[in-house]
C-alpha cells in the first residue's frame, strides 16, 4: 500500500471515481465536498502516488463478437533458455489476453482470454499459444456464465 496517508476525502474521491471516472472535476468536487481546486490537487496527488492507476471505459465484449471467455492454464517449459522472458514478451503482443497472472501450483501462469466463438479460441489455442517454444503445457477452461463482475475494488467506509 501507499505510503501517504489518505483522509475521509481522498477515500470519498476514490469511491466516487470508482462509480464514475467520467465525473467532471466540478461534479467530482460537489460530490465530496471540496472546492475544484482542492479536489484537482488531492487528485493529483493520488494519481502521483500510484493509488489512481488508470482512467478507462468497460467495452462490452459480447456485443462487439466475443461472444467466449476462457482461462488457460500455462506451464512453461524450463529446458527452453529464458522461457519466461519469452513468454511474457509474446503474450505482450496478442490482443486477445486481456489478463495473465504468474502463479503458484501446477501452472505457471493464468490468461484470461476472449475469444469469437469456439472455432476461433480452439485456433487461438493451437497457432497463437502451443506454438510458442517455451509452453510445455496448456489447458482451457471455458467460460459459461459470468456469476460475479467487480471492476472496484472494496475501500473502507
Amino acid at each position: 500500500m501507499s505510503h501517504i496517508e489518505l483522509d475521509s476525502y481522498d477515500w470519498r474521491l476514490l469511491r466516487a471515481l470508482q462509480t464514475n471516472a467520467r465525473l467532471s472535476n466540478v461534479a467530482l468536487s460537489e460530490q465530496v465536498n471540496l472546492s475544484p481546486s482542492q479536489c484537482s490537487r488531492r487528485l493529483q496527488r493520488l494519481e502521483q502516488n500510484n493509488l489512481i492507476e488508470a482512467y478507462f471505459t468497460q467495452l462490452n465484449a459480447s456485443e462487439l463478437g466475443y461472444q467466449i471467455t476462457a482461462f488457460v492454464s500455462i506451464t512453461l517449459d524450463k529446458r527452453v533458455k529464458n522461457s519466461d522472458k519469452e513468454f511474457k514478451q509474446a503474450i505482450e503482443a496478442i490482443p486477445e489476453i486481456l489478463e495473465c497472472y504468474s502463479v503458484s501450483g501446477d501452472a505457471d501462469y493464468w490468461l484470461r482470454v476472449i475469444s469469437e466463438n469456439l472455432p476461433s479460441l480452439s485456433s487461438f489455442l493451437s497457432e497463437s499459444l502451443s506454438s510458442l517454444t517455451c509452453v510445455r503445457d496448456l489447458t482451457s477452461t471455458v467460460v459459461l456464465n459470468r456469476v460475479k463482475h467487480a471492476p472496484s475494488i472494496p475501500l473502507p467506509n
